[in-house]
């Protein structure tokens, strides 16, 4: 029963292309964001602090979310994409989400955020894995 049902949608090329959509969503989604309001972009940069030029480091937060959300939607060169984006998540935790510096209902959510930033990296290597290996099936079919 299972196998009747559930492997043919798993195995539709739609369901891995929707996977790779929806396991990108909150780089690319972010990266738009920022794109169309890159003073709001500047801003955030600013009110977390980053040294330096923020509108440099705005700019390549946002070349980081949408090339890497596009590479690994494209598939090609989804472990380049994904390895961006699991660089620039794990970045974010010190940088951003210092839970240890914190107190109060501040550092439990940064806590909670570092935990969730941990989990969406283990994501990227998943879609990175299955991509690896749809290429590979690809390629022998």
């Amino acid at each position: 029963m299972e196998r009747s049902f559930v492997f043919p949608i798993l195995e539709h090329p739609a369901t891995w292309v929707t996977a790779r959509v929806l396991g990108t969503f909150m780089y690319w989604f972010a990266g738009l964001g920022f794109l169309l309001d890159f003073s709001g972009a500047i801003t955030t940069m600013e009110a977390n602090g980053f040294p330096g030029n923020p509108a440099l480091i705005a700019a390549v937060t946002i070349a980081v979310q949408l090339i890497g959300s596009a590479l690994v939607i494209q598939g090609r060169f989804a472990w380049f994409g994904a390895g961006m984006l699991a660089v620039f998540t794990l970045a974010t935790i010190p940088l951003v989400h210092d839970w240890w510096n914190m107190d109060g209902l501040a550092a439990i959510q940064a806590k909670l955020e570092s935990e969730e930033h941990l989990t969406v990296i283990g994501g990227l290597i998943g879609l990175t894995a299955l991509s690896h290996l749809m290429r590979r099936r690809n390629a022998s079919a």
